[in-house]
């Protein structure tokens, strides 16, 4: 095509991206017509865009003629190169779908059949382990039955052995580790699922402990080592006195070891609440009694002297329990995360936690101001009411303030016994406490 017919069409203008034909029709129309004639001349406007379409026409039939053979031979060529590359590609496809084939059938086959395999020695080995748990939690339960038999004591014919106490808790805080290891992986997993674990715990294993524990408490509220109050102050024997030390050793052991222990527990921060809660009602118990009858006596003057001997007992009592508390090693816990560090193991004993959980130095000390305290109110009564009793009251005060101080001194000795052995007290060491007592007493008397 020469220059001038190259030129003769703005291939630009229809190749330009924001080509509109609307727009270019427009232009045409208005390049060859006189926009306030009417009509409007079409015929030209037409012409013009039907000789270019045909001028195309033209090029490209002049191109193609021209270009054919060219053509052919690259169109030629490009279907068989494609042929080739068809060839190469089915060969490739053959063999990866013949090594999928050997793959589906060395590996994928075989994986099925391993995977079923794998999940029924799974679901095997998860009921094996669960199975000997529930074994291991019925061998336990047992052991407990024939454990809080061998107790015997109370409706029973058999001799009560009080360390059976101490046995049963040992079985009851194996099955106690059991019931908490309930994680994944962990022994106790899936025992809450099985009904014959549930049965043992609601008819056995919670029963059992609640009875462990109230049989327990009652060996420590019975406690009694002093014969200051017994008939004609016989006192006792040493095997009597050996019995009931060994039982309340034993009552005290099983409540600390029945005591709740939160996971992540350690020797260190393990609280006894059981046994501190046995201990505390012993103490008050002690302290309820003996103020009801000394305040009694307070007005009933000739009674006094019995009613200041049973006081002294009762303190005699409470300072054989200290001496029984400070002698006492916790013993090993299954469930504390560590045993604590080798010099707190070798100061620890029972009666460091209840001296933090009554803020005091002693427990006689904590009975005779604890009943100082209590007793103030009461003699102020007395004085308050008049009559016999008061004038009764102010007239021996001298014999009062002497046998309160006796008092004193004789309750916050030791009993007789093995408990006094390594262990003197003297009656000056508790002058403070006689004279917190006497000023209680006689300070309200006028």
């Amino acid at each position: 095509m020469s220059e001038e017919e190259a030129s003769y069409i703005d291939y630009e203008a229809f190749l330009d991206p924001e080509f509109s034909a609307t727009s270019f029709a427009n232009t045409l129309v208005l390049s060859t017509n006189n926009p306030s004639d009417t009509p409007l001349d079409l015929s030209t406007p037409l012409s013009r865009v039907l000789f270019d379409v045909q001028e195309i026409d033209t090029h490209i039939d002049t191109l193609t003629t021209k270009s054919a053979l060219p053509l052919l031979d690259h169109t030629r060529e490009h279907a068989e190169s494609s042929g080739r590359i068809l060839q190469e590609v089915e060969g490739q496809v053959a063999s990866l779908t013949e090594a999928y084939k050997t793959l589906e059938r060395e590996v994928i086959e075989r994986y099925e059949v391993a995977e079923q395999v794998r999940l029924t020695a799974e679901r095997l080995c998860q009921t094996v382990k669960i199975g000997r748990a529930v074994a291991r939690c019925l061998m336990l339960g047992r052991q407990l039955e024939v454990r809080m038999s061998e107790l015997g004591g109370i409706g029973s014919a058999k001799k009560e052995d009080h360390r059976a106490m101490v046995r049963s808790a040992d079985t009851l805080l194996s099955l106690r580790q059991i019931f908490l290891a309930s994680r994944p992986g962990e022994e106790g997993e899936g025992l809450d699922r099985v009904n014959v674990i549930n049965t043992l715990k609601n008819e056995l294993v919670n029963p059992g402990e609640r009875s462990i524990a109230s049989r327990a408490h009652q060996v420590v509220k019975e406690f009694s080592m002093s014969s200051l109050a017994s008939p004609a102050g016989q006192s006792a024997t040493y095997a009597q006195t050996e019995d009931t030390k060994s039982r309340t050793i034993s009552a005290l052991q099983t409540l600390y070891l029945l005591s709740p222990t939160p996971l992540h527990t350690t020797a260190d921060t393990f609280h006894p609440t059981l046994m501190l809660t046995a201990l505390q009602q012993y103490l008050q118990s002690a302290l309820t009694s003996s103020l009801a009858s000394l305040a009694r006596s307070l007005g009933q003057l000739p009674s006094l002297g019995g009613t200041l001997l049973e006081i002294s007992a009762r303190c005699q009592n409470i300072v054989a329990l200290e001496t029984l508390l400070e002698s006492l090693k916790p013993p090993t816990h299954p469930l504390f995360v560590d045993e604590g560090s080798e010099e707190a193991r070798s100061t620890s004993n029972f009666l460091q936690p209840l001296l933090q959980a009554l803020d005091t130095s002693s427990l006689p000390s904590y009975f005779w101001r604890s009943l100082a305290s209590n007793l103030s109110p009461r003699v102020q009564e007395i004085m308050n009411r008049g009559g016999v009793s008061a004038r009764t009251l102010r007239t021996n005060k001298e014999r009062v303030r002497d046998a309160v101080r006796e008092c004193v001194n004789r309750g916050s000795q030791l009993p007789g016994g093995p408990l006094n052995k390594g262990k003197s007290v003297t009656a000056g060491s508790w002058e403070r406490e006689a004279a917190v007592m006497v000023g209680a007493i006689i300070g309200q008397i006028r």
